[in-house]
C-alpha cells in the first residue's frame, strides 16, 4: 500500500508528538500537517509570561520552531534545523491564542527552507521566522 504525501506527514507527525516533551509540556497541539506545512497552537498562559506580562519571546521562538520541524520532518526523512532567525512584530498577550504556519520554500539536496508565520487569534502578526534544515540519517517511521 503507497501512502499519499499527507499520509506520510501524518504518520511522520504522529511519531516525532510521540517523543516531543517540549511541545507538548509548553501546551502547543498540532492543527494541521501536509507535506512541507504544518500549523501549531499555543494558547498563551500566566506560564508563558515574561517581565512585562506578556508572551516571552523563547516562547514564541518554541512555538516557530516547533512548526518548522513537523514541516520539514513532513517526509519521513529525520531532519534537523540547522540555523533559525526570528523576527517579533507584536506581543502575544495572555490568553491569545497563537498560531504557527510553517511552509516550505525550498527544498534541495538535504537543505530546506521555511518560513514561519505566528498570529494571533485576531489574524494579527506576532513573529515571522525562517527556519533552514538538513538532513540527517533516519526516519521517523518503518515505511
Amino acid at each position: 500500500m503507497t501512502l499519499t504525501p499527507k499520509e506520510i506527514a501524518e504518520k511522520s507527525a504522529a511519531a516525532m508528538w510521540a517523543g516531543d516533551r517540549a511541545s507538548q509540556d509548553l501546551g502547543m497541539s498540532i492543527a494541521e500537517v501536509d507535506e512541507g506545512r504544518a500549523v501549531l497552537n499555543l494558547t498563551v498562559a500566566e506560564r508563558h509570561a515574561n517581565g512585562h506580562g506578556i508572551c516571552h519571546g523563547g516562547i514564541t521562538f518554541a512555538l516557530a520552531d516547533s512548526a518548522f520541524a513537523f514541516a520539514c520532518n513532513s517526509r519521513n526523512q529525520s531532519t534537523v534545523a540547522q540555523h533559525n532567525m526570528i523576527s517579533y512584530l507584536a506581543p502575544g498577550r495572555l490568553g491569545d491564542v497563537l498560531t504557527a504556519t510553517a511552509t516550505e520554500l525550498s527544498l534541495t539536496g538535504r537543505s530546506g527552507i521555511y518560513d514561519v508565520k505566528v498570529t494571533n487569534q485576531n489574524a494579527i502578526v506576532i513573529a515571522e521566522f525562517r527556519g533552514f534544515s538538513r538532513a540527517i540519517k533516519g526516519q521517523l517511521f518503518e515505511e
